[in-house]
């Protein structure tokens, strides 16, 4: 399939390549006011529109700017016969309030490099640490950006710098971005209040970094339209402007879209990068798509799609990875805020494990060790965990492969294969602590609103059960009488058939119940042991001396106290079958 950005502006405008840059960190680190300096073109969303950014000077929402630079010569290599002309940087400056991580998770899903800005007076703080979690989650590259270098004293200038430079690479020596560029800048000297006169320092150093570190992004126009969209606006006369950046596949002006979460289609009018009317846009590119008759109340953020391509799921299986940094328990129905796609529900957790089983030699078993670490089948035999296991595996100190089943309070519109990440957002955002509690896969998503009935049985999920009882007595060489294994109103009928084992070493089987409150039968096949026999015979006779008919509570008494055998009954339950059935291996 052709590149659509071939044909961008009909040939009027020269071919531009889109770069996404995320600007992250701590909330009043700067990241607004270094956005601003680098930017020559701010789209609709930029800059803290929003009212109530405006009245309490923070972002609360994310913001989009952009400015242009010739294309750099490593990057013309690496273009090939696609001849772009100019390089875009556009800038997703995400909010740095705690509250607002949602928004963040959001963001950083639509970038391909993170500068991660830090307060060099302040350093790394909660928030700063949070960012840098979800940029190893969701891009390969980083710039940590060191602002407000002018509030530090012109004599210790340098040195402070020196100083959180070395803390940083120091921060970052065990992550994926160990020994990345670290640059020194004052984006706003003099503060908020500062005259824009004033010019930012080491910005220009700082667009140098941005030419040197961009690379060319994995860019397919081909399969269906996945949008994330941040923002929508009516003008009128026109229709509605559903503002965002392209996941995947392409948008062409005559399209139709589809918005899942509304469950309307709507034809696309326009389509515009940065007030330039362009025919088509691929993955990568920031858009703005006129459709009419929408109104923008009804999606403020969300995601538009080819029609058909999204599912809307109730429940997700997901491979799961404990972050390190969280210090709570992941424990099995607990619940959990979850960050799918573009939006953010809570959900009810369950962890599992495969079970181990010996494999023939040369033979496979399909474990996602050989099908990589975000596999899953329905084929497989899982264990119940009642918490994630953050304990080593057995192999290479490596944490063993763990999954865990989302059921959504509410239902969540998202691609095959999203990135997922769990939180505790309701944690006091002013403690010291993460709140970033697991990430993984979606590997397979319950479409079906009855899902529990009609899919989740299919899940082999299974409980190890164990009852303990005591041999009461003898009824024949194969026949034993068992107690205390069973409640009175215990079904026995699901336990008929059976194994048990007794701690004399025999092998019996559950052939049903004896009598009203819960005593079962159990044939012994091999027949009873000769010292097996006369120990239940010795204890009998003991029971029986003392014993009369004005003290039958007594002589019930005894017989349980001096029982010297043990019955021992192992099983498993499926978790989700509806039948309840007790299976032994």
């Amino acid at each position: 399939m052709a590149d659509p950005s071939a044909n961008a502006g009909d040939g009027l405008l020269p071919q531009i390549l889109n770069f996404n840059v995320g600007v992250l960190g701590h909330v009043d680190s700067g990241k607004t006011s270094l956005a601003r300096a680098l930017s020559s073109t701010a789209s609709t969303a930029a800059f803290d529109k929003n009212p109530q950014s405006k009245e309490r000077g923070i972002t609360l929402d994310l913001g989009f700017s952009a400015f242009t630079v010739p294309l750099p010569y490593h990057l013309r290599e690496a273009c090939g016969e696609r001849a772009y002309h100019s390089l875009q940087f556009t800038l997703v400056d995400c909010p740095g309030h705690a509250s607002l991580i949602r928004t963040i998770i959001g963001g950083a899903q639509i970038i391909d490099l993170m500068l991660l800005v830090v307060d060099v007076v302040k350093g790394m703080q909660t928030q700063t640490a949070e960012c840098l979690l979800i940029g190893q989650l969701t891009c390969s590259r980083m710039i940590v950006i060191l602002n407000k270098i002018d509030l530090l004293p012109s004599d210790k200038k340098q040195s402070a710098i020196d100083k959180m430079t070395k803390r940083m690479h120091k921060t970052l020596e065990n992550t994926r971005f160990k020994g990345c560029p670290v640059i020194a800048v004052a984006a706003k000297p003099g503060g908020p209040d500062a005259p824009d006169t004033e010019e930012g320092q080491g910005i220009t150093e700082l667009i140098e970094l941005l030419k040197t570190q961009a690379f060319l992004p994995k860019r397919d126009p081909s399969g269906s339209l996945l949008m994330a969209v941040d923002h929508c606006f009516s003008i009128r006369g026109q229709g509605t402007v559903i503002t965002g950046t392209i996941l995947q596949g392409a948008l062409r002006v005559n399209d139709t879209l589809e918005i899942p979460a509304l469950k309307v289609t709507r034809k696309v009018k326009s389509v515009q990068m940065f007030r330039k009317p362009v025919p088509s846009a691929i993955q990568g590119d920031r858009v703005g798509v006129c459709v009419t008759q929408f109104d923008p109340k009804l999606l403020e953020r969300g995601v538009v799609c080819t029609p058909g391509s999204l599912r809307t799921l109730y429940a997700a299986i997901i491979s799961v990875h404990k972050i390190e940094y969280y210090r709570g328990a992941l424990s099995s129905r607990s619940k959990f805020h979850i960050t799918v796609g573009h939006g953010t529900v809570m959900a009810r957790v369950s962890f599992f494990s495969r079970v181990s089983r010996s494999i023939p030699s040369g033979a496979s078993d399909g474990s996602p060790s050989e099908q990589g670490m975000d596999s899953f089948s329905f084929e497989w035999e899982f264990h119940h965990q009642e918490e994630f296991l953050s304990s080593p595996g057995e192999t290479e100190g490596k944490e063993p492969q763990q999954w865990a089943l989302l059921e959504f309070e509410q239902p969540v519109t998202c691609p095959p294969l999203s990135l997922v990440i769990g939180s505790r957002l309701d944690s006091d955002i002013h403690a010291n602590t993460c709140r970033l509690a697991f990430h993984g896969k979606l590997l397979e998503g319950f479409e079906d609103k009855n899902y529990t009935e009609t899919t989740l049985p299919k899940l082999k999920i299974s409980k190890d059960k164990h009852k303990e009882g005591a041999v009461e007595r003898v009824m024949d060489d194969y026949t034993v009488i068992g107690r205390n294994l069973f409640k009175k109103e215990t079904n026995l009928q699901l336990f008929v058939g059976l194994k048990v084992t007794l701690s004399s070493g025999e092998t019996g089987i559950i052939e049903g119940s004896f009598g009203q409150s819960g005593k079962i039968k159990i044939r012994v096949p091999e027949g009873l042991k000769e010292e097996t026999k006369q120990l239940l015979s010795s204890s009998s006779k003991k029971k029986g001396k003392g014993g009369t008919k004005n003290e039958p509570a007594k002589e019930e008494e005894a017989k349980i106290d001096s029982q010297p055998i043990a019955i021992h009954l192992n099983f498993k339950r499926y978790v989700y079958d509806p039948h309840k059935k007790m299976v032994q291996s």
